[in-house]
């Protein structure tokens, strides 16, 4: 027989000899025609002996008249009055507690120790009461409202010791009348009994409390039989977080925190936990590996759940507090989407200021005022280093330079690293040559769902040929390319990003007029560099309320903090433009939204491209902090000349076309792509080949769009004269 099997059948044997003794009091009750008078308590049923007087030689006072010459119980006990109370260690179920004896229960206790029990197994009653602050006569009421639901005879004992056949359920009164040291502090809803909410009370009507019926809690019924287990109430609202394995730059953060909770004076709150950063899953983390350093298992719950009415937040509040004794619990409260002025935030301060134990908070600053004390630290993705050295695990030997490029590219905590590792390794199994491309898919996939919410994904499919730019240009392009590949490399394996804290990212500008291959540079460098291209829909971040259009960057930006993607910003001077004089609330905020732009702008690590062709309407500290600008000049004829003879796919039907003749007109690369589209389609209508007369057609359709004068001769092909007008 194991200790817990023993500790059950102890537990089981007290609580039946503990109710029978409960038995014999209503049985007593039951056939006095008084109920004034008390029957002596049974000599194995009491802790404290009563006065050596028999009921015959002096009748004892009424249940009232005890109740009001009995000594006051001690002070209501609150959430962390107990000496540890919030310590998260909680004990388990069968620990001993101190000060076990009781009235009622202490026959238990004398039966089990006449029957040669072992002393050291507790009941859960005892450990119950010695958690929550139980005085004995609360102990006693409680064990005559859990004896209804464990004795089928309890109903109608209590009616007829209540002398009333409509009532066959406990009553404050039906206890001062039967139980020793009746106190009226036991109905205070201070006291353990209320306050933790370990008796319902079913108070119809104006019927006064004292005649109201009692019954007891599912969860306390359940925890006084042995089995203890998170209320029912709970569960549909928290998740349990999986056990973790620190990378060492992480362990460091979790060690910090344990160091200060571990120097909390005994006896005192411990304070509130806010680990802050982007990063919930490795915040997760380090909550669970401080939790488990305490013994204790940490569950979130998501500040979204927290009822909005306040007596249901009390209430919730109350059973954490309570469950938090009875078990080994930390609360990991995720608040990482919650903004200050929500209407959310009221309720997570609330909250914070009366959850009690363990208790940690997500957030992305610190809530100030949450708590009375409160413990911020900044939590960050593991090291490059870290997420290098774990796919080099991962991966093994074959990897080759895998590792160094993933962890340069992509910012992973290491659940997500290990997922993809997994995945690819079993999906090239029987192929081990595809295992880069594999991975480097699988690590590209994984940023997809976030940004596309946010972003438009272009499928980049230009190359190095199609760009029609002075060498100068493509060489500062080419430099970018090299930049952003080498990353790991200078920054890790050089020590650079130890150096310095600022200035990591790499920004380019891209300027000049529409159409002069601004987009398809940076389809180029996505090409090149294998990664995605998301460009920014400024009518889905750019908003008129007020913090908005700062909300939706700072998603923006924490969406493409994993890497793997180019952040192409379209018309730039739209957002990044110059900041003005304040004159009234808006422009305020306006110059907020820029400040915010600039910091998250020089601490994103991936490449963000800015286009424009209003160079002029930029901020200048954003030039400042760029690391390159490219100029996109207007094309001339050799340019012009190289676009036209590019321009049609092999698979088109192309006639003969005169390309210096096309190339005198002032057109830009875009503009040039949508001439051949348009001449395309009016041949495909046809029936013909793409001719110079549909060109010049399209050609002059194009010029009255673009406002520019057309002069008619320029557009005139006679093919009988060559060509010539």
């Amino acid at each position: 027989m194991n200790d817990y099997v023993a500790w059950l059948e102890a537990n089981d044997q007290y609580l039946g000899t503990a109710l029978a003794d409960l038995r014999e009091r209503l049985e007593r009750a039951a056939q006095r025609h008084d109920t004034a008078a008390a029957p002596p308590a049974p000599a194995a049923a009491l802790m404290e002996s009563a006065p050596t007087v028999s009921a015959s030689a002096a009748p004892k006072p009424s249940w009232l008249a005890r109740m009001l010459k009995a000594p006051r119980a001690a002070a209501p006990t609150q959430a962390g009055d107990v000496a540890a109370a919030d310590r998260p260690a909680a004990q388990p179920i069968i620990a001993a507690v101190p000060d076990a004896d009781t009235s009622v229960t202490a026959a238990a206790a004398t039966s089990a120790s006449a029957n040669g029990e072992d002393a050291n197994h507790t009941p859960a009653l005892s450990v119950l009461a010695g958690r929550l602050g139980l005085s004995r006569f609360e102990r006693d009421v409680l064990l005559l409202c859990i004896g209804m639901e464990l004795d089928t005879r309890f109903p109608a004992l209590c009616a007829q010791a209540q002398h009333d056949p409509s009532r066959p359920y406990p009553t404050f009164a039906l206890a001062f009348a039967i139980l020793d040291a009746p106190s009226w502090d036991a109905l205070s809803p201070e006291r353990p009994l209320r306050y933790w909410r370990l008796l319902d009370i079913h108070q119809p009507g104006a019927q006064p409390l004292i005649g109201a019926a009692l019954s007891a809690d599912e969860r306390v019924v359940n925890f006084v039989k042995g089995m203890n287990y998170l209320d029912d109430r709970l569960t549909p609202l928290l998740t349990a977080l999986p056990p973790a394995n620190l990378p060492p730059s992480q362990q460091a953060i979790a060690d910090q925190m344990l160091d200060g909770l571990r120097h909390v004076p005994v006896g005192q709150p411990l304070p509130v936990v806010q680990l802050l950063g982007s990063d919930s899953v490795s915040k997760q983390a380090i909550a669970q590996t401080i939790a488990a350093a305490f013994g204790a298992q940490a569950y979130r719950l998501s500040a979204d759940l927290l009822p909005a009415a306040v007596a249901e937040q009390e209430t919730l509040s109350r059973l954490w507090q309570r469950e938090s004794q009875l078990l080994p619990l930390a609360l990991y409260l995720d608040a990482a989407e919650v903004e200050r002025g929500d209407a959310t935030a009221a309720l997570v301060r609330r909250f914070l200021a009366r959850a009690g134990g363990l208790t940690f908070v997500d957030a992305r600053e610190p809530w100030t005022g949450a708590a009375t004390q409160a413990l911020s630290v900044d939590v960050a993705k593991p090291s490059a280093f870290e997420q290098r050295t774990l796919w080099q695990r991962l991966l093994g030997d074959a990897a080759g330079t895998q590792p160094q490029q993933l962890a340069g590219h992509f910012d992973f905590n290491l659940g997500r690293i290990e997922q993809i590792a997994h995945s690819a390794l079993a999906a090239v199994e029987d192929a081990p040559a595809a295992l880069p491309a594999t991975l480097w898919q699988a690590a590209l996939a994984h940023i997809r769902p976030a940004l596309d919410q946010l972003a438009q994904r272009i499928e980049p499919k230009a190359g190095w040929d199609d760009l029609k730019l002075p060498d100068s240009e493509k060489n500062l392009l080419r430099q970018i390319a090299d930049q952003v590949a080498q990353r790991s490399t200078v920054y890790d394996d050089w020590g650079f990003r130890q150096r310095m804290n600022r200035g990591l990212s790499i920004s380019a500008l891209f300027t000049g007029e529409s159409g002069t291959g601004k987009t398809m540079a940076a389809e180029v460098l996505a090409r090149e560099l294998g990664l995605s291209l998301y460009r920014i829909d400024l009518s889905a971040v750019v908003s008129k309320y007020i913090g908005e259009t700062e909300k939706n960057l700072r998603k923006l930006f924490d969406a493409a903090e994993d890497g793997g993607a180019i952040l192409f910003f379209d018309e730039a001077d739209a957002l990044f433009g110059k900041r003005s004089e304040v004159k009234d609330s808006h422009d305020r905020y306006a110059n907020i939204e820029v400040n915010y732009l600039l910091q998250r702008l020089e601490s994103f690590r991936g490449l963000a491209i800015l286009a424009t062709n209003m160079k002029g309407a930029l901020d200048s500290a954003f030039l400042r902090r760029l690391r390159f600008v490219i100029n996109f000049p207007f094309p001339g004829t050799a340019e012009r000349h190289a676009i036209w003879a590019s321009v049609f796919p092999a698979q088109a039907s192309v006639g003969a076309l005169d390309l210096e003749r096309l190339a005198r007109f002032a057109l830009t690369g875009g503009s040039i792509q949508g001439v051949a589209l348009n001449a395309a389609f009016m041949a495909a209508k046809a029936g013909v080949e793409i001719g110079m007369p549909l060109l010049l057609d399209a050609v002059r359709g194009e010029y009255r769009k673009l406002d520019k004068p057309v002069n008619e001769a320029d557009f005139r092909w006679l093919e009988s004269a060559g060509g010539r007008p």
